[in-house]
């Protein structure tokens, strides 16, 4: 039998001000890096939820999506010392509103420093992107991409999970 295929869930925020877009740099294996805040979704809590709490992490910002830019799923491989790894990611975008900036706060192990870069300055590092969802998102939300919160639904079950007999 072969393994199943799971991609990981991510979430990502596109967030703008006044014509400028808040992205993190962070450490990854293949080095410093510039991506929207993101990060991997956690146990018992909704794609929105998890955007709000990984933007605070990593930016110290706090953040309400306001709507769904949309879904991406990329791949990428990765050589290891033993083995090739394959990873996919599945990945919520959602924009929003930017609230409190807590200052006292440390952002999250490996972002080295919050950037406000402009869209031609982010068309421009692609090469430093940690994946092309980093432009694709910002592009589809200035292309006026958006979708209700309400279309992705969080079930009481992620919070409660049902026993099943």
């Amino acid at each position: 039998m072969t393994q199943r295929w799971k991609p990981s869930v991510t979430v990502a925020a596109v967030i703008e001000q006044q014509g400028r877009f808040l992205l993190v740099e962070e450490h990854t294996p293949e080095g410093l890096r510039l991506n929207n805040p993101a990060g991997h979704l956690d146990p018992s809590e909704s794609p929105a939820q998890g955007c709000s709490r990984e933007v605070l992490e990593e930016t110290a910002y706090a953040f309400t999506p306001t709507f769904l830019v949309g879904l991406y799923l990329s791949r990428f491989q990765r050589q290891r010392a033993d083995a090739l790894e394959d990873v996919t990611y599945l990945r919520f975008a959602y924009a929003g509103t930017l609230g409190a900036f807590d200052a006292g706060r440390t952002l999250d192990t490996g972002i080295e420093r919050t950037v406000w870069l402009t869209a031609d300055e982010l068309r421009n590092s692609q090469d430093r992107h940690r994946s092309p969802l980093v432009l694709r998102c910002m592009e589809d939300y200035l292309r006026g991409q958006r979708y209700p919160l309400e279309l992705v639904y969080a079930d009481d079950s992620l919070w409660q999970p049902q026993k099943m007999l």
